[in-house]
């Protein structure tokens, strides 16, 4: 598996921890470039050697902190030729009725909002140069039912994102495509294991394979999906989920079968 050697450089929002960090480490494997942007960046973060990070820190729902950072990482590091777009946030599982209106406008502000703003900004320029692949992280979230009443719909209009930017960017050379992880092994996971938020149990019981995603894994299809191996995908949506999508439907048959001898 390989990425094209370009001189551009490969951006990743939300790089620092999570499946960010994870895709960090891998593209920096593949021998590229990398720059991370996150919201946590300081003067003095420090990453693994082959990636730097932005030494400000980003909101990327703001439109004009964006640019500005895109432009500065240019004229430092070069064009940049692959977006990943890892940045979210989970939000509060409330009922409607308790959810604030300041709260659901934050994650859909993240969630959605960002992303579309990061790959609007850094697709528009790949597509003046004519090459360029990107992939959004959505969520199995955003193809079924979940009690978080602003991350889900954002992470389904993330993936409806994706394939109107393929379609729109496509005759210019931009691939887009997205990433739907599972219940994966996160900082955010386990704060909300550890709160009781969510169940261990109920995850892996309802996976195909039994088990949470590794961000390892998320992060190896994403640098597949940004590969020249996959120079002919575009406007995709790839679960990385452990089986999960397979598996919930068994449950209404009494569950998955145990494991053959």
């Amino acid at each position: 598996m390989t990425t094209p050697k370009t001189s551009g450089i490969t951006l990743v929002t939300g790089g620092l921890s999570g499946i960010g960090a994870a895709t960090v480490a891998a593209a920096v494997a593949k021998g590229q470039q990398v720059v991370v942007l996150d919201r946590a960046a300081r003067p003095d973060t420090v990453l693994l050697a082959g990636a730097e990070v932005f030494p400000e820190s980003v909101d990327i729902s703001n439109e004009n902190a964006i640019t500005v950072a895109c432009e500065k990482i240019e004229s430092r590091h070069g064009q940049i030729h692959v977006l990943v777009n890892a940045a979210g946030m989970l939000g509060k599982m409330n009922a409607p009725s308790r959810l604030t209106m300041t709260d659901f406008d934050c994650g859909i502000a993240v969630d959605l909002r960002g992303t579309f703003i990061v790959c609007r900004e850094v697709g528009s320029r790949m597509a003046r140069r004519k090459t360029g692949a990107i992939v959004n992280v959505a969520s199995v979230v955003g193809m079924v039912s979940a009690p978080v009443h602003a991350y889900a719909p954002a992470k389904a209009a993330v993936i409806h994102l994706t394939t109107t930017l393929a379609a729109e960017w496509g005759p210019s050379g931009v691939r887009v495509n997205c990433v739907s992880p599972g219940f994966t092994e996160t900082p955010a996971l386990a704060k909300g294991l550890a709160a009781g938020a969510l169940d261990l149990d109920g995850m892996t019981r309802t996976a195909a394979l039994r088990r949470l995603v590794k961000p390892t894994e998320v992060a190896a299809a994403i640098v597949w999906l940004l590969s020249s191996e996959a120079s002919g995908v575009t406007g995709a949506n790839l679960p990385v989920d452990a089986g999960y999508l397979a598996g919930v439907p068994w449950q209404a048959y009494g569950g998955l079968r145990t494991a053959l001898d």
